[in-house]
């Protein structure tokens, strides 16, 4: 989900839980809950879900290779002792 569409939701959320069944909020008070929320928004170390699933890739790339590494020094201490 982008920044803005979880913003978005967020405020919509809001708008929903603050008054419901009443007017919708106004639009002067939605941009002012659309900044602040922008704002706490910002200040989070937060990642897209593309960036997500990119590290999980390369994590899951990462655990194989150390897996068979593993798996070729075991076969080498095992030759080694062997001998």
């Amino acid at each position: 989900m982008k920044p803005d569409e979880l913003l978005n939701q967020f405020l919509h959320q809001l708008n929903s839980v603050i008054t419901p069944g009443a007017e919708a909020l106004g639009s002067e008070f939605q941009q002012k809950m659309r900044t602040a929320a922008q704002a706490a928004f910002d200040k989070l170390d937060l990642v897209t879900r593309d960036e997500f699933d990119a590290q999980r890739a390369v994590l899951t790339r990462t655990r194989e290779k150390l897996e068979a590494l593993e798996k070729q020094l075991a076969e080498l201490e095992a030759g080694i002792s062997d001998k």
